[in-house]
């Protein structure tokens, strides 16, 4: 049996509610060119306009939107580099779509900023997963939470989230990534930050178990399998399994080839609880979200 572990959920947007009643579809639009999808590359203004339109008209509720490839060994981006990508690509997802919900895919704070003072960015996305110099998915991620070295751990969490200020005061969703191997510490490394943000007067949280970030093959799915001990937290819990490794690796086939992959893990998720689903198919996961939702 299927349970509704969403029916208490609401995020509070700039003032107006959003409902995750029913799990919603957040739509990737990477501005970088090396992107681990090739399907979710956009640089040139024409690019990001249709794929913004897109991602509104196939039912998505929310924009994702990246400007440092986080895949592992991609090129390290720099601040103004990152600043420049994200700021064109933002200018140009107004213009098209004036209303829409903005994620901001970053670990610096400047960034951050800059999306919400100039382009009313609705969620801050930090994929930074616990390191503050956005060692995405590295070992040194999970060494610095086992060695209880942790920033922010025994300040009162004042720096539990770099890519926010220390004047922050939760005006604004938050999603907390996770790049821990094991669901055990993943839980853990979550009941730390929970308290730090609550301390600093954070609301809304949004729990991303960080699927192909610091995990084996045989993490990610064992993550997968057991994502519905996350329910524990209270929280919406965001899966981004998106034609991963976790599914090309196992079917010896390229990212490209996998979107039948992503919407049968994309299916086991909502069946576990997840309330957003972040993916490069809108419809197709639009169409997965209608179809699971049936069976509760």
């Amino acid at each position: 049996m299927i349970k509704n572990h969403n029916t208490e959920y609401t995020l509070n947007i700039g003032g107006r509610l959003l409902s995750l009643s029913e799990p919603v579809v957040m739509g990737i639009l990477n501005c970088t060119p090396d992107s681990f999808y090739r399907g979710s590359r956009t640089q040139t203004e024409k690019e990001i306009a249709m794929r913004a339109n897109r991602i509104v008209e196939e039912g998505g509720k929310i924009i994702d939107v990246g400007a440092f490839s986080t895949r592992p060994g991609a090129a390290q981006v720099s601040e103004a580099e990152e600043m420049e990508r994200m700021r064109r690509a933002l200018a140009t997802i107004r213009g098209q779509q004036a209303d829409a919900i903005i994620s901001i895919d970053t670990f610096r704070h400047s960034v951050a900023k800059m999306a919400v003072d100039e382009f009313g960015a609705c969620i801050i996305n930090d994929v930074s997963g616990g390191n503050p110099q956005g060692s995405f998915g590295s070992e040194r991620s999970a060494a610095d939470f086992h060695d209880n070295n942790i920033p922010g751990d025994d300040n009162g969490g004042i720096n539990c989230a770099p890519v926010l200020d220390e004047g922050w005061r939760g005006g604004m969703p938050y999603i907390l990534m996770s790049s821990c191997g094991s669901l055990e510490d993943t839980m853990k490394f979550f009941a730390l930050r929970i308290r730090q943000l609550r301390a600093r007067g954070q609301r809304d949280i949004i729990l991303d178990p960080g699927f192909g970030f610091g995990k084996t093959m045989g993490q990610n799915f064992d993550t997968l399998q057991r994502m519905d001990l996350l329910g524990e937290f209270g929280l919406p819990v965001l899966a981004g399994i998106s034609r991963k490794t976790m599914i090309w690796r196992t079917l010896g086939i390229t990212p490209d080839e996998a979107l039948n992959g992503t919407s049968v893990l994309n299916a086991i998720a909502l069946a576990k609880g997840a309330s957003i689903l972040r993916v490069h198919d809108v419809k197709e996961a639009v169409e997965a979200v209608t179809l699971v939702s049936k069976l509760r």
